[in-house]
């Protein structure tokens, strides 16, 4: 089972990146992300045996955090935008996002899970770039875009299976 945790923006903030979604499509051959799989990773988990999934969610439904927050707006470029290979959109939910990722860290950490040896850099994954890709065009149509914020009052245990995500959990924020 390969696993992950996160947050799921609300309907509103997802029908308005499918708007800007549908607006950008056309003017750029990448992977586009379906909008239904767009979501706020907290833990990429990876490989994980089918057996001991309770143990998985008996570790996340010890992780304790105060509901928070979250802003979903800009835009960007993984690398950078000279050598593009994943475009995506800013998540800020301070202080509060970097507690819940460290919590969901360190409670799958102690089941032998991989720590992230890279800074959490929260955002949601808008495409993918195959091959060499000129950014500017699209960064310019792309604009400065704010697709609102959100109260996050829960986070998700997620299975990903042939590019689908299914929710195997939902945990509750105190």
């Amino acid at each position: 089972m390969r696993l992950f945790t996160a947050i799921d923006p609300p309907s509103e903030t997802m029908e308005k990146l499918e708007g800007f979604l549908a607006r950008l499509r056309p003017l750029a051959k990448l992977r586009w992300s379906p909008t239904a799989n767009l979501h706020i990773t907290t833990k990429f988990i990876g490989e994980w045996p089918e057996a001991r999934l309770d143990d998985m969610k008996s570790a996340l439904a010890a992780v304790r955090c105060a509901s928070f927050q979250v802003s979903i707006k800009g835009i960007g470029w993984f690398p950078d935008a000279r050598r593009p290979r994943v475009f995506w959109t800013g998540v800020d939910g301070g202080k509060a996002l970097r507690a819940l990722a460290h919590g969901t860290e360190q409670a799958v950490a102690a089941l032998g899970v991989a720590v992230e040896q890279k800074p959490y850099s929260p955002h949601l994954t808008l495409a993918r770039v195959n091959g060499a890709f000129h950014a500017g065009s699209l960064t310019e149509a792309a604009g400065d875009p704010d697709f609102g914020t959100f109260e996050v009052a829960s986070f998700f245990l997620y299975l990903s299976s042939n590019g689908k995500y299914s929710k195997l959990a939902e945990f509750p924020l105190i």
